[in-house]
């Protein structure tokens, strides 16, 4: 080996070590977004391919140096190393970019993650180690281009590699969170899942159920089996009387697969609807598995539905008789069915009032702080499921009274002549058409700045646009974030005749915001967030 390869080698493992950290990192970024799939992750390289098409480039120019290497060419062999050199320093500047560019949710460095980093240095040591053996017929530089190159796909081999070793974890995890709960015979546990709304419901229940019982809820959105695992282990206490666990879904099998871990005495299904139609397919798929929660019940448990939603109607519908043995508990916002139903509602940009009749013929009226019609139908749901857990009407009143927004689910912040409601958490289509049409409420310029909505399928660009039309019902300007996605809202907007002149496209919300607080006028300004896509779209 010349010094001349030395030196070269060495310029080249200085540009492909920093190279090599800001891809493999940028992508196990993406991954953990993509929730450890590798399916996920590889729609995800397909559909973003024009963000990392260089890394194919290093890759392919890896194997060229290394194949080139044969034919001995010295001058060749310069070549290739100094345009090895030129990609590794634009990947270097451009990851750094993209690093700053993907900040919502930043990379957690969780023990899994750590384990698949060292899974992707090790391998990477015994490529270079062979390189080195091989010598001449496999340059080092040529190697090192090809790593750096093969972070595009590495972080799914560690996945396949580690999955021994994950299973084994999580089973230890898994086993340790069932003799938790075997501690705690006496504990009543109530499982919440839906397209949307379970969240909310989970922290309504939360702040109604307090008023008699001892309660915990998995934290945050924790709904996924090992977010279940973690709430159990870390918070359970032998003094809590109900656990209200939050169960999420993204593929069929996967609410059955958390019940089978904390086997719920009750049920609650807050709604159907077209939410990850990327991952479940079909309608039918997501009725089919929010429903894994009622094939789940014991006999005689109490299964809360909510009878506004006509997808879980329909199911009820297409499978008579399946559910007869366990008590079906309906709540209704606007509804004259045998169940919980509101009546009078009444909004305002200051909160809700209605009237709640039991079906034992208790009434009540409440008043709560959250804004929109559509928090009456959650609210609905954790006052059936506390009433029939014992807690009167009257005595739920002061607690409805205490009712605050979860955080990013038309949460209102106060700034001046300026009011944000975020709403910046997982738009759907229901939500945000009832999202648009609380704005319409207020009395002043209403603002909306919305990237659309995502996972809906093939359907989306149709849910988009109709978006789009109910928003040029009730808002005063349009900001769109993102200029190829927001297409259809565009198009829905214009297509009421809203005023191409107060719809604004730009390419970060942060742009948009600032946009939004400059618009002139003296009225006062209400900035409606509505959903905020995370990192990998």
């Amino acid at each position: 080996m010349t010094i001349s390869l030395v030196i070269r080698t060495l310029i080249t493992l200085a540009l492909a070590v920093p190279a090599f950290w800001l891809t493999m990192r940028y992508n196990m970024h993406m991954f953990q977004l993509n929730v450890y799939m590798n399916g996920e992750q590889k729609a995800w390289i397909r559909k973003n391919f024009r963000l990392q098409w260089i890394l194919v480039f290093a890759m392919a120019l890896g194997v060229v140096r290394m194949v080139a290497s044969i034919a001995s060419k010295g001058w060749l062999d310069w070549v290739l190393d100094l345009l090895i050199w030129l990609t590794l320093g634009v990947i270097i500047l451009v990851y750094r970019v993209m690093k700053e560019m993907h900040q919502k949710k930043k990379l957690v460095f969780t023990p899994r993650v750590k384990r698949m980093i060292a899974t992707i240095i090790v391998l990477c040591v015994i490529f270079c180690a062979a390189a080195f053996l091989i010598g001449k017929l496999v340059p080092m530089s040529g190697m090192l281009a090809f790593l750096v190159g093969s972070q595009l796909w590495m972080q799914m081999l560690a996945r396949n590699i580690n999955q021994p070793i994950e299973k084994g974890v999580n089973n230890h995890y898994i086993n340790d969170a069932k003799r938790i709960l075997s501690g705690n015979p006496d504990m009543t546990i109530i499982g919440v899942t839906g397209s949307y709304g379970k969240t909310s419901v989970k922290f309504f229940l939360q702040t109604l159920l307090q008023q008699k019982y001892s309660v915990l809820v998995t934290p945050e959105s924790y709904n996924t089996p090992m977010g279940v695992v973690i709430t159990i282990r870390k918070f359970m206490k032998p003094s809590h009387q109900i656990f209200v666990c939050e169960m999420g879904a993204r593929y069929v099998g996967e609410i059955k697969e958390i019940c089978d871990l904390v086997h719920p005495h009750h049920g609650l299904i807050t709604s159907i609807g077209p939410q990850h139609l990327d991952t479940f397919g079909s309608l039918e798929n997501i009725k089919k598995t929010k429903f894994e929660l009622a094939d789940e019940l014991p006999e005689g448990a109490m299964i809360f539905l909510n009878g506004d939603n006509q997808y879980i109607e329909e199911y009820l519908a297409e499978n008579p008789g399946r559910y007869d043995g366990k008590d079906k508990v309906f709540y209704y916002s606007e509804g004259t069915g045998e169940g919980y139903c509101a009546k009078d509602i009444r909004v305002s940009n200051l909160g809700t009032e209605f009237t709640v009749t039991a079906p034992n013929g208790e009434s009540e009226t409440f008043s709560m702080k959250l804004i929109g019609a559509h928090n009456v139908i959650n609210v609905m749901g954790a006052i059936a499921v506390a009433h029939r857990l014992g807690i009167s009407l009257s005595d739920l009143r002061i607690p409805v009274r205490r009712l605050r927004p979860v955080k990013h689910r038309m949460e209102m912040k106060e700034n001046g002549n300026v009011t944000i409601i975020d709403d910046a958490f997982n738009s759907n289509p229901i939500g945000s058409k009832a999202a648009v049409e609380t704005l319409a409420l207020f009395d002043g310029t209403r603002i909306l700045v919305t990237p659309g909505m995502v996972e809906l399928g093939e359907d989306e660009d149709e849910y988009n646009r109709k978006f789009g039309t109910y928003a040029a019902d009730c808002c005063d300007w349009i900001l769109l974030v993102g200029r190829k996605h927001t297409e259809p809202v565009l198009e829905g907007a214009l297509s009421k005749g809203f005023p191409e002149k107060h719809i604004v496209v730009f390419d970060k919300v942060e742009d948009a915001i600032s946009y939004a607080y400059a618009i002139k006028g003296e009225e006062h300004k209400y900035i409606l967030l509505e959903n905020d896509l995370p990192d990998n779209y």
